[in-house]
């Protein structure tokens, strides 16, 4: 089932690459989506695709260079539709 989610990382998250790192491992899977820093240090990620990938995707994140993953928080949102896998700059 396609679906969209959003995914909000706490940690060690920013100024780190881990929104390079978050982008690179959805497309690698075939996911669409944006990713974003949040003013309050956390980073929040929409992405659109099948349960069985986004699963695989939020596995690979853990796996980010420099990164410390302290919690994720992921809610349903909106089914939207990406034309690619983008980072929203401040």
């Amino acid at each position: 089932m396609i679906q969209t989610l959003e995914i909000l990382f706490s940690g060690r998250v920013q100024n780190v690459g881990f929104r390079s790192c978050v982008r690179n491992a959805g497309l690698n899977l075939g996911l669409c989506g944006e990713v974003e820093n949040l003013p309050d240090g956390k980073v929040r990620a929409l992405v659109t695709g099948e349960d069985v990938i986004i699963e695989k995707f939020l596995s690979m994140t853990y796996s980010c260079p420099r990164a410390i993953i302290r919690d994720v928080k992921c809610a349903g949102y909106v089914l939207t539709e990406f034309t690619d896998f983008t980072i929203k700059r401040d």
